[in-house]
């Protein structure tokens, strides 16, 4: 995988973003947005960097949400607006007139408000095993979970500060790993995910971090009256076996995208929550086959 590097931007009085970027750029191909889900880092799309047919045909860059992996701010508050704001300064930054984004689960979200956002920059979306509600009744009703059950108590046992030793616990990583990745995920996996997020979240400043990681999830505002503003085409991923959002779900939101250039969605048979590590071959054929049909629409 390529190098995490960090950039500085001026969003929220002055950030530092991590990301990667394809090793050997080249402003000829289209550019791909990758933005990782929660708690995880940009290392969630190892897979799409090694696929040599995807990243031979368009420049991968991969960028790290508030609150995750080396991005970092002075500012305690932030939301998933500023992520998708961040986003689009680093374009802009890296001189990327144009891109498509692609994001897992709470990157779909990230995504879809990039577009809204910068409607003439993103040329198009992948979401993956995402949600654009807020953590609704209504969602539940059709599958999906109860992210109260999962955020609530965390959010009160990370309210106060903690030593420079802390770090999270073998079953917070278990309780996020096995929705995400699915309980036989394979022992490698877990091992790596699990040091990765110690690593990450320790000491106070990984307290504070997780914890408004946390209360943007639960807490986070709806985009279903929004998404007749976004035009760009829409590629929809859902695995069959995800926990967290339902199929039914994202049958149902998939024909909000009302305006967009086309709205499709492709269940992946077996395919857990975290569908670009789970089941990396679906999603990286069927997202370069997206790019490349819509990529010909701009030329």
């Amino acid at each position: 995988m390529t190098t995490l590097k960090t950039m500085d931007i001026t969003h929220l009085g002055g950030s530092q973003i991590g990301y990667r970027l394809s090793a050997n750029f080249d402003p000829a191909l289209p550019t791909l947005v990758l933005i990782n889900s929660f708690t995880t880092s940009s290392e969630l799309f190892c897979a799409q960097f090694s696929d040599s047919s995807l990243s031979g045909s368009t420049n991968l860059l991969a960028i790290e949400p508030y609150g995750h992996g080396a991005t970092r701010t002075n500012s305690e508050q932030f939301t998933y607006w500023d992520s998708a704001a961040a986003n689009l300064q680093v374009l802009e930054n890296l001189e990327i007139r144009s891109a498509f984004a692609l994001g897992t689960s709470q990157g779909g979200w990230i995504a879809a408000r990039m577009a809204l956002l910068a409607p003439t920059k993103i040329n198009g979306i992948v979401l993956l095993g995402t949600s654009m509600d807020y953590e609704s009744a209504e969602s539940r009703e059709i599958g999906c979970w109860n992210a109260d059950q999962f955020c609530s108590p965390w959010i009160s046992e990370l309210a106060e500060q903690v030593g420079t030793d802390w770090t999270l616990s073998d079953k917070y990583c278990n309780d996020l790993i096995d929705p995400a990745f699915g309980a036989t995920v394979d022992a490698q996996m877990r091992s790596f995910w699990t040091a990765r997020l110690k690593e990450n979240y320790n000491g106070d400043d990984g307290r504070a971090r997780l914890r408004m990681c946390t209360i943007n999830l639960r807490d986070r505002d709806s985009l279903r009256g929004r998404l007749d503003s976004i035009t760009c085409p829409v590629l929809w991923l859902h695995g069959t076996n995800d926990v967290v959002y339902s199929v039914s779900h994202a049958e149902k939101e998939i024909k909000m995208f009302s305006r967009s250039r086309s709205a499709e969605l492709a269940s992946v048979e077996g395919g857990h929550h975290f569908l670009s590590a789970t089941n990396p071959n679906e999603v990286n054929k069927l997202t370069l086959e997206f790019i490349n049909r819509w990529q010909a629409h701009l030329a």
